[in-house]
């Protein structure tokens, strides 16, 4: 990831900053989260318990807001079995949403487009005798951040090495992140998650889920401020570590890196974000593709490998190969 220029937030959700790093403090903190500073009496104020029902996958773990429109005996990203889940400890909220801008039909055509393109080692026939099995709009959640940290790294390389093989190298840099995503889902792997969050616009986000796309299933997020917090630092360190890795470190080869981070300013938002999860059939086995909901061109998925080219065709190479080389050996 390539340093990104930060745009500061100039307030937290209610105007409340860290007196001491000036992060933003949310209600019920009791400390910042960046430098550990004892947050106002304001903040640290009893929040009232919440009771939320959400519905459980209990196969991929996915947490759905009960909505009496979306009753469903199934999960929307698995198809596993779901039960009602009631949780008392304050939850992340979802506060932004990106509206759908790729239709049913659009999806559908990537759809087949992916097929037809699923190079040598599928089967000849699978466009062609593939069967579309069902399409399900939903938002998949992630964390939105921004932040700075100062970074400290250690590292071993061939820069300098002179007889020995490895040479010691540490430095600091300061490194901005800006909107940076993070998936938060349960629902989608973050394979998944990765390969369609290219294409989100985050320009266009909202404040409900409203738009073309109203009816689509709205995954939950389930895990506590803190938990949510320690997942978000522990993406800053790995692109931190990534980055290091690419620009700091002399060399051509490097061991042992180590990172330790000093962030300033850290901000993060809730986005629910759109995708169609689809289902198809190829000669009585299901398959799972999930297509961006933003951009049909980012599409990741399963599908059927070719017994024949994959194990077959290989063997009878070698076959082949080997009765060449024996019949050259004998003249």
């Amino acid at each position: 990831m390539d340093n990104l220029q930060v745009t500061p937030e100039a307030n937290s959700e209610d105007g409340s900053l860290c007196a001491r790093c000036h992060s933003p403090l949310e209600q019920g903190d009791l400390r910042c989260a960046i430098c550990g500073e004892v947050a106002p009496a304001k903040e640290r104020a009893t929040l009232t318990t919440v009771v939320t029902k959400i519905l459980r996958c209990t196969g991929c773990g996915a947490a759905i807001g009960y909505d009496i429109k979306h009753q469903a005996p199934a999960c929307s990203f698995c198809g596993g079995v779901v039960e009602e889940e009631s949780v008392s400890d304050p939850m992340e909220q979802t506060e932004m949403f990106l509206p759908f801008t790729v239709t049913e039909q659009q999806a559908q055509r990537a759809l087949k487009q992916w097929l037809a393109n699923q190079g040598w080692s599928r089967p000849s026939d699978l466009a062609s005798t593939a069967t579309f099995a069902g399409l399900k709009p939903l938002w998949w959640v992630g964390w939105v951040f921004h932040a700075e940290a100062q970074v400290s790294w250690a590292a071993d390389s061939d820069a300098g090495s002179r007889r020995s093989s490895w040479a010691p190298h540490s430095g600091q840099t300061t490194l901005q992140f800006n909107r940076v995503l993070v998936s938060a889902s349960r629902g989608l792997t973050n394979q998944e998650a990765n390969a369609i969050t290219p294409g989100m616009n985050l320009q266009t986000a909202q404040s409900g889920p409203g738009g073309a796309r109203a009816d689509a299933i709205i995954e939950q997020f389930d895990v506590q401020r803190s938990q949510a917090r320690r997942e978000v630092i522990a993406a800053i360190e790995r692109l931190s570590a990534e980055s290091v890795q690419r620009t700091e470190i002399p060399g051509r080869k490097f061991r042992n890196v180590a990172v330790s981070l000093v962030l300033r300013g850290l901000h993060t938002q809730r986005y629910a974000l759109p995708a169609y999860v689809i289902a198809y059939r190829y000669k009585e086995q299901l398959y799972r593709v999930v297509i961006c909901g933003q951009d049909a061109k980012l599409v990741i998925g399963k599908a059927p490998r070719s017994l024949m080219k994959t194990v077959v065709l290989p063997i009878v190479i070698v076959i082949v190969i080997a009765l060449i080389f024996l019949l050259f050996s004998a003249f």
